[in-house]
């Protein structure tokens, strides 16, 4: 792996035996700048961890811990890495400035792709296989939104389809359908991701 910001050093390796590995975590560190600290949840964070027994440390290592340049626990994701306020790279911006944020952002991009090069795979939809009832679920959500989606229609070509206030006619059909159309791909992709998890 090339990084500029690299002085040679590796940290002692996660498993020493049969041969030494180090873990992703430490490998990010490598890259992270300055002294930098945050604590933040990922994205697919339970609430209910936040308090209990699990208020300091998640089963599903979701809660992210970088103290002093060093990731100590944690899955990043976009809300954990991306630009949202409280977020490692703002941190990095606010405290060291843009030029280290870049080099930062840049160092981030060489890691993962060197990670991809060495390890990328791909997985289809059709590689996993889901639960004859979250099939139904998902066959019932997308039954009602087509029967919710040309109910709309009709109203339309009717016109028994009021705008609501600031669209038009257009606008409001165009809403109307997108918003049984999102729904139906969230609840179908919530059935999905909870059965395969």
């Amino acid at each position: 792996m090339f990084l500029p910001i690299w002085d040679g050093k590796m940290p002692r390796p996660a498993i020493l035996k049969p041969k030494p590995l180090w873990t992703g975590k430490q490998v990010f560190s490598l890259i992270i700048p300055g002294n930098v600290n945050m604590i933040r949840t990922h994205s697919t964070h339970p609430d209910e961890e936040d308090d209990g027994p699990y208020k300091w440390i998640s089963p599903g290592d979701t809660k992210v811990m970088v103290e002093h340049g060093e990731l100590v626990m944690g899955i990043l994701c976009k809300k954990t890495l991306g630009t949202s306020a409280g977020s490692l790279l703002h941190i990095c911006f606010l405290e060291l400035g843009h030029e280290v944020c870049g080099r930062f952002y840049g160092n981030i991009q060489t890691v993962i792709n060197t990670w991809l090069l060495l390890e990328g795979h791909s997985i289809g939809i059709g590689d996993t296989i889901a639960d004859p009832q979250t099939y139904l679920e998902i066959q019932k959500a997308i039954k009602k939104a087509k029967e919710d989606v040309i109910e709309v229609i009709q109203k339309a070509h009717n016109m028994e389809l009021e705008p609501t206030p600031g669209n038009t006619l257009r606008q409001t059909f165009e809403n109307q359908v997108n918003r049984i159309l999102n729904d139906a791909r969230d609840k179908t992709g919530g059935s999905a991701k909870k059965s395969l998890t």
